[in-house]
């Protein structure tokens, strides 16, 4: 059965309140004969009312709670909260703990393990709900863990660094349960409802980047005004409100469906067996899909695609903010010394950039098959990573370029290039789900790209400490970045592991995606029914069932 003929969840017959598509724009009179400065005018209205047309789309087709959970999660959580966790981190580190910078590479490592067991928490939005609601519990519990993890950090006082690590581990673990819980969401409306996939990922990377763009602007100023540890209060109250969409955020209420009793109450063995059958489909789906070619090969690609670009990050930040780069015999380059607040407008200037390279996929390269987009834009990732080696070596002086001028210009390419080459690869994954375990398969690809960033953070870390780059020496800095990009174009050898289709083609075979057939069957009843999807294997009279909530 095709595609268009698949029979949408009650849940997704929510969301979609309003299946007219958007108005078409209105067609150009010929013999209209407005003169060219109110053609002007009217084209700078247009452009201007479009980024709201299309929001308006979109909250048109999907539940407007569904939105709102977009804009909390990404724009806040990880927009917002995670742009000023990295610079207040930084300087929580080099100057509160007074750490190496090879170290701190080493523990922001350990930031990366909730984002690791993603698809933990995927599983357990998929078959453990609470109270009826698989969704909503899992948004309560992951404001309250991050909360008061930021809390202890910023209000305890001196914390031992183990102690200050495993804080931080729980700010970052609020962050990746919401978004997982999410990303449950967006997969299933990318599956169920494909010709807003790319839109829905767009809309995640814009109001990521917009938050990223408040974040980084304010992150100098409160480290300069509070001190790096106290400013850390602040990332309490994103989690916070991700606790509060918890109770607004629209989702059907799951009755745990199977037997009763005399007295009409649903047998609780009965229920545990449910859930423990539907736990083991949902790992044997998952088991089965990862299998797949088509799913495996462009995994495999996202991972090292990111554990080969090693991170150097934390020895250009040192180098970066060095107040006095010449006290030993061997330093390298004099560092520019930036202060803390244009650090901040440096990475604001950054987000900003990002947006642009949001628009510039929605409007210009969604369209493009994805192996032709990502092997261009790995091309132009290597080649902008050169700018990094150009100001560590201190060229852009003999070029008569400033230091605050050109490390904008650097900051602008880089993160344009890193939104086109990051958004194609979420869209992918999205398109890789199978349905009823959306959460669960599209959490363990997130799992392994954080194990791609895990694996850049602690190589990076490596590459730090064996070419002797500490505090106050940066000499061979610039040949661990030279190293960092030689890898990053080594990846282009590896761009044959993604398909190369586009957004609207298929991806994967029905028979691993899930496609409702006549046997399928649903247990329970009313809303709250889990529906077992008969499924066609290798053969013809093999049949699997998959997990579909």
């Amino acid at each position: 059965m095709g595609p268009s003929m698949e029979p949408l969840s009650l849940e997704t017959q929510h969301l979609i309140n309003n299946k007219n598509p958007p108005p078409k724009p209105q067609e150009e009179d010929p013999t209209d004969q407005t003169s060219p400065p109110t053609n002007y005018l009217s084209n700078t209205k247009s452009i201007l009312l479009e980024p709201l047309q299309w929001l308006q789309m979109l909250s048109s087709n999907l539940n407007p709670t569904f939105i709102l959970g977009i804009f909390v999660v990404y724009g806040l959580s990880q927009g917002f909260s995670g742009s000023f966790f990295r610079v207040v981190t930084d300087y929580y580190w080099k100057d509160v703990q007074k750490l190496q910078p090879s170290t701190v590479q080493i523990y922001m490592g350990f930031y990366y393990i909730p984002w690791v067991m993603k698809p933990l928490w995927g599983l357990l939005t998929d078959v453990f709900p609470v109270a009826g609601y698989r969704r909503r519990p899992y948004f309560v519990a992951a404001g309250v863990l991050g909360s008061a993890s930021a809390l202890a950090v910023a209000l305890v006082g001196e914390l031992p660094v183990a102690a200050a690590l495993t804080c931080l581990v729980g700010v970052t673990a609020g962050m990746a349960i919401a978004d997982v819980t999410i990303d449950a969401c967006i997969a299933k409306s990318s599956i169920e409802i494909k010709g807003l996939a790319a839109d829905m990922q767009s809309l995640c990377g814009f109001c990521s980047s917009v938050g990223a763009l408040i974040g980084f602007s304010t992150s100098g100023l409160f480290v300069h005004r509070l001190g790096p540890q106290l400013a850390l209060v602040l990332l309490a109250m994103p989690p916070a409100l991700v606790a509060v969409l918890g109770f607004v955020i629209y989702e059907v209420k799951r009755s745990p469906g199977g037997q009763n009793d005399e007295k009409g109450n649903t047998s609780i063995k009965y229920f545990h067996n449910q859930v423990v059958e539907d736990l083991g489909v949902a790992v044997k789906g998952t088991w089965r899909t990862i299998q797949c070619p088509q799913v495996w090969k462009p995994s495999l690609y996202m991972y090292l695609s990111l554990a080969l670009s090693i991170s150097t990050h934390e020895g250009q930040f040192y180098w970066y903010t060095h107040p006095n780069p010449n006290p030993n015999p061997n330093p390298g380059p004099p560092g520019p010394a930036f202060s803390q607040s244009f650090i901040g407008m440096v990475y604001a200037v950054g987000a900003l950039a990002s947006i642009v390279g949001v628009v510039i996929y929605q409007k210009a390269l969604k369209d493009i098959p994805f192996r032709t987009l990502l092997f261009s834009a790995q091309l132009l990732y290597a080649l902008s990573g050169m700018l990094d080696v150009v100001f560590i070596l201190r060229w852009n002086l003999w070029l008569g370029i400033p230091d605050s001028l050109f490390v904008m210009a650097e900051e602008c390419v880089s993160r344009v290039v890193s939104r086109v080459r990051w958004t194609p690869m979420i869209v992918l994954s999205t398109r890789l789900c199978p349905s009823g375990i959306e959460g669960t398969f599209f959490a363990l690809l997130m799992c392994i790209d954080s194990l791609g960033s895990l694996s850049s953070k602690w190589g990076g870390g490596l590459m730090l400490h064996w070419f002797g780059v500490t505090r106050t020496e940066f000499g061979n800095l610039w040949a661990v970045v030279l190293l960092r990009n030689g890898l990053r174009l080594g990846t282009l050898g590896l761009v044959f592991l993604v398909p190369n289709r586009g957004l609207g083609d298929e991806l994967v075979p029905d028979g691993v995606l899930g496609v409702v057939s006549d046997g399928c069957r649903e247990l329970g009843d009313g809303d709250g029914g889990v529906l077992l999807v008969g499924m066609e294997g290798g053969d013809k009279g093999e049949r699997t069932t998959l997990l579909q909530s």
